[in-house]
C-alpha cells in the first residue's frame, strides 16, 4: 500500500502539535507499516520551509522513513485541470494549485492520501482514497 502524506500532518508530527500530533504520529505509523509513505515534492517543500536548513527536514524525513516523490507530468496536468474546474465553479483564491498538486500526485502516484483536509479533497479527486487521522489507526473515507 502506498500512502501520500500531507503537509498538515507531517507538521503536526514534527512540530509535536498538541491537539493533532498524537493522531497523525500514530496514522502515519500505521500507514508505515502497511507500506511505503510518499511526499510529494509540493509537501516536501511545504514541510522544509519549517526546519532551519535543508538538510535537517532531509534527515527527519529518513527518519521518519518517508520518501521523496517527484511529481509526474500527468498529475501536474490532472491538478490544472482541477484548478481551473475549481476556479470555474467559482473558487475563490484561497485554494492554492499547491493543494491541487497534492491531491493529483496522491491520486495518480500513490493508493491514498493521508490528510486532516479530506472534505477538499474528497470534493477534486472524488477517486482518491483519502484517510484521516485518527487515535490509533487512520480511518479510511472512500
Amino acid at each position: 500500500m502506498i500512502t501520500a502524506v500531507d503537509t498538515c500532518v507531517l507538521l503536526d508530527v514534527f512540530t509535536a502539535d498538541t491537539t493533532f500530533g498524537p493522531a497523525s504520529r500514530d496514522s502515519l505509523g500505521a500507514c508505515l507499516a502497511r507500506g511505503t509513505v510518499l511526499v510529494s515534492a509540493v509537501v516536501w517543500a511545504e514541510t522544509s520551509a519549517f526546519f532551519p536548513e535543508p538538510d535537517s527536514a532531509e534527515a527527519a524525513m529518513d527518519t521518519l522513513g518517508a520518501a521523496f516523490s517527484p511529481l509526474e507530468r500527468r498529475s501536474a496536468d490532472r491538478a490544472g485541470q482541477a484548478w481551473r474546474n475549481y476556479r470555474k465553479r467559482g473558487g475563490s483564491r484561497q485554494r492554492v494549485v499547491a493543494d491541487f498538486l497534492i491531491g493529483a500526485h496522491a491520486s495518480l502516484q500513490a493508493d491514498r492520501l493521508l490528510t486532516r483536509d479530506r472534505g477538499f479533497y474528497r470534493s477534486y479527486f472524488p477517486d482518491l482514497m483519502v484517510v484521516e487521522p485518527t487515535i490509533g489507526s487512520p480511518r479510511a473515507n472512500d
